[in-house]
């Protein structure tokens, strides 16, 4: 793989509204939780009891979520075996990290970790808590399966996820989702005690009932987890068009379909990487990302 010029740019951002996103996010969270906490004091459940549920909820729902945010760089590179580029040893790993600070410059972040791993699918991924402390990989498959162009779509694609602040809206969204399960399957809990059992059912019932209703409920909170990740798929498809052009990530989705290995990314980070589901039917809906075919669609539209 030839090594590529730098291209000087303008210093300025290609893509952006990270903050803009993160505030109306973290706003909507505030006004439903007070609003849900307005309706149940209505409703009759105890303020001062539904403030404490609420806060132990939001505690644990968010916890979780923002650890494995702040360790997403190291479980990445431990579940994949990547190696991180400490000083380019070869023209191809020197062209991979020029490609990728230009690109980084582009999108107005700072260059993040730039790592290999060892795999013979084509793939890719970025995580990290901070968008000027990330980690973008890349699969030896993809090197040598893609062309230059391809490949530096790819590239773009996961910068554009960087970005976009896409790792830290991902957590939010999915602590929020825990907290409203953890808070509703508590007082759906308490309700079904004492109508069914006259407050006679036990702390074992009750809390059977409890991790009942948490399982029921995460199953349908990570639909909307999987279809704001689907989303933001095709928002880094359009953004690696700004960066590199349409062309490029159409070739490089293409690319994809004509793969026949299997996606063997771990559980840690694949909902970042670049290959598609396979799902079908029902399953769609639980899939991080939306069928290549979609994807060129909406870049050729």
């Amino acid at each position: 793989m030839d090594t590529k010029e730098l291209d000087a740019g303008n210093g300025g951002s290609k893509i952006g509204g990270f903050g803009s996103r993160m505030a109306l996010l973290i706003g909507t969270n505030i006004a439903v939780i007070a609003l849900f906490t307005v309706v149940a004091s209505i409703l009759g459940v105890n303020p001062q009891g539904l403030v404490g549920l609420t806060i132990f909820s939001a505690l644990f729902g968010f916890g979780g979520a923002f650890v494995s945010l702040l360790l997403s760089k190291k479980m990445a590179l431990r579940a994949t075996g990547a190696v991180v580029i400490e000083h380019p040893s070869n023209d191809a790993e020197r062209w991979l990290v020029d490609m990728v600070t230009r690109l980084s410059r582009e999108a107005g972040i700072e260059t993040p970790d730039i790592a290999i791993f060892n795999s013979p699918s084509p793939n890719a991924f970025a995580t990290g808590a901070k968008r000027n402390d990330a980690l973008v990989a890349v699969s030896l498959g993809l090197l040598e399966t893609m062309t230059a162009d391809e490949v530096e779509a790819v590239i773009a694609h996961e910068i554009a996820h960087v970005a976009n602040g896409d790792m830290v809206t991902m957590t939010l969204l999915q602590g929020v989702i825990n907290t409203f399960v953890i808070l509703i399957a508590r007082i759906l809990a308490n309700v079904i005690i004492s109508v069914l059992f006259r407050d006679r059912g036990g702390r074992f019932v009750y809390f059977g009932i409890v991790m009942a209703l948490q399982v029921l409920l995460g199953f349908f909170g990570s639909m909307i987890v999987m279809w704001f990740s689907r989303r933001r798929e095709f928002r880094a498809d359009r953004d690696s068009g700004t960066l590199t052009s349409n062309a490029s990530m159409i070739s490089a989705l293409q690319a994809l379909q004509r793969q026949h290995t299997d996606d063997v990314l771990p559980d840690e980070v694949a909902a970042f990487g670049i290959r598609a589901s396979k799902a079908t039917g029902v399953r769609k809906l639980f899939a991080s990302h939306p069928p290549l075919e979609d994807r060129i669609a909406a870049l050729r539209g």
